[in-house]
């Protein structure tokens, strides 16, 4: 017996959710559904429909022997001998016929019969309810009773005429009518149901299972370009549902495509990183050596080489959890934030060849409460974009000059940092894909990842970045950095 662990999900693919047979899916469903409902409208149908066939079949016998009375009783003083009786009472279907008129009663014909009658109906005052009552229990409960039956002939005049009949022959009528009936029915129902089948089975059913079958076969292999719901033009919801589905299918591909660019990023990033930090631990070594070095300019240089170092190690050893999970929280702490922008200006590294200039407008007292690692990546990335940006920047103006500037200011608890450059802009594409690694990148051959890392940098402080709109070329950032809250008790204690 298999356990969890090896429950293979391909058998479940090829079972569980295989595509249903035509009699065990919706078209059979519908069809026994439709069936059933026309055999369940035709039952509440058939309640009054048999009353109503009873109330006629007593009113026609009624009838009968109404007329046959009236030629017996133009025969007064006359009494009919017995034989024609018996004939008369056979013709009629009755046991009796008793004519009622001007307050006065007389016994027409008859023949043998028990002194006491079973039932008594009166055909003049008779209510739905109760017709259909006894309908159902001379159906499902009579024959053998004797029954009295009695109105006026014709409806409205004082002549009244009453019978007296077996129950038998009513309950044979009745049989074969219900037989009749639910013959029909039947019938009606196989063609309704047939019907009601091509024309949902045609609008609805192969709409459906033309997506079901979609979501299967891609579910077989999502990276098959083949295997996306081709889009079809309609108004319904059918066809609504299955463009959104040919939607999702194409972008669930897109986003496996890079799920695979990431994991294979990935697995390469690793490999150059094991070679990377054995590289720069001899480099830091190396370097350790500098200091000793009595050469001013080599003085001047060793901090800024070894801090860049010491910076890449860094970067080397947390590269990995980045593709696991997500950037360490930020170690915060208050520090000057000009120091931060003067590293990024060192490793930016803009000669006057360059033709690039470099504006420092941070506040030399201005204090930030960041992750200064972390801060001096996301100032660096977007200044790095900006620089790459510049360089391949030809302005038409010949006066224009190519410039990043790097401003901030503190409102408050929050500290918003600005970074304006005067190359070319945002392109569209990029400004769609803003933010989104391997998608956002502004240049052909980026990655897009720098912003990336940007945004998840200050997020992790509860911060924000933006592109903001500028009336001129150029991008900018805003980036706004909050300090952290002070607990109550720690504010106390200062105070």
């Amino acid at each position: 017996m298999l356990d969890r662990q090896d429950h293979d999900p391909q058998a479940d693919l090829s079972g569980g959710y295989a595509m249903p047979s035509r009699i065990r899916g919706l078209s059979g469903k519908l069809l026994w559904l439709t069936i059933a409902f026309v055999m369940l409208a035709e039952i509440l149908i058939f309640a009054p429909s048999v009353a109503t066939m009873r109330q006629r079949w007593l009113q026609d016998r009624l009838n009968t022997a109404a007329a046959a009375g009236v030629v017996i009783d133009g025969l007064q003083p006359l009494e009919l001998p017995r034989m024609v009786q018996e004939d008369t009472l056979t013709t009629t279907g009755t046991k009796a016929i008793v004519l009622r008129k001007d307050g006065t009663s007389r016994l027409l014909a008859a023949t043998d019969m028990p002194s006491e009658v079973d039932a008594a109906f009166d055909l003049s005052d008779y209510s739905e309810l109760g017709s259909i009552r006894d309908a159902f229990y001379t159906l499902l409960f009579g024959g053998d009773r004797l029954l009295r039956v009695y109105g006026p002939i014709p409806e409205g005049s004082d002549v009244t005429v009453e019978i007296v009949i077996d129950e038998g022959p009513l309950r044979n009528a009745m049989l074969a009518y219900a037989r009749n009936i639910l013959i029909v029915s039947l019938i009606i129902s196989m063609i309704t149901a047939f019907l009601m089948f091509l024309a949902i089975n045609r609008v609805m059913i192969v709409p459906v299972r033309r997506l079901a079958r979609s979501m299967q076969v891609f579910a077989e292999n999502p990276e098959d370009p083949a295997r996306v719901l081709p889009v079809t033009f309609g108004k319904d919801e059918i066809a609504v549902a299955g463009r959104h589905l040919s939607r999702m299918q194409d972008q669930l591909q897109k986003t496996l495509r890079q799920q695979k660019t990431l994991a294979d990023l990935g697995l390469a990033v690793s490999k150059i990183n094991h070679d990377m930090r054995n590289i720069l631990a001899s480099a830091q070594l190396m370097s350790d050596r500098l200091v000793d070095v009595e050469d001013p300019l080599v003085k001047s240089f060793a901090p800024k080489l070894l801090r860049t170092i010491d910076r890449a190690v860094g970067y080397t050893s947390e590269v990995l959890s980045y593709g696991q999970t997500s950037e360490a929280e930020p170690r915060r702490r208050r520090f000057l934030l000009s120091e931060v922008c003067q590293e990024v200006r060192d490793l930016l590294h803009l000669s006057h060849e360059a033709g690039i200039e470099f504006v420092d407008n941070v506040g030399p007292d201005l204090e930030i409460d960041a992750d200064s690692e972390q801060l001096f990546r996301v100032i660096h990335n977007i200044c790095r974009n900006a620089v790459q940006a510049l360089a391949t920047f030809t302005p038409e103006a010949p006066d224009h000059v190519r410039r990043i500037t790097v401003s901030a200011q503190r409102t408050g608890s929050v500290v918003a940092i600005v970074i304006d450059d005067t190359g070319p802009g945002m392109p569209r594409k990029a400004r769609e894909n803003l933010f989104a690694a391997f998608r956002g990148s502004a240049r052909s051959g980026g990655t897009g990842l720098g912003l990336a890392i940007a945004r998840e940098l200050v997020i992790a402080h509860g911060g924000t970045i933006a592109l903001v709109e500028k009336p001129g070329p150029g991008t900018m950032f805003r980036v706004e950095i909050p300090d952290r809250p002070v607990a109550l008790d720690d504010w106390r204690a200062r105070a």
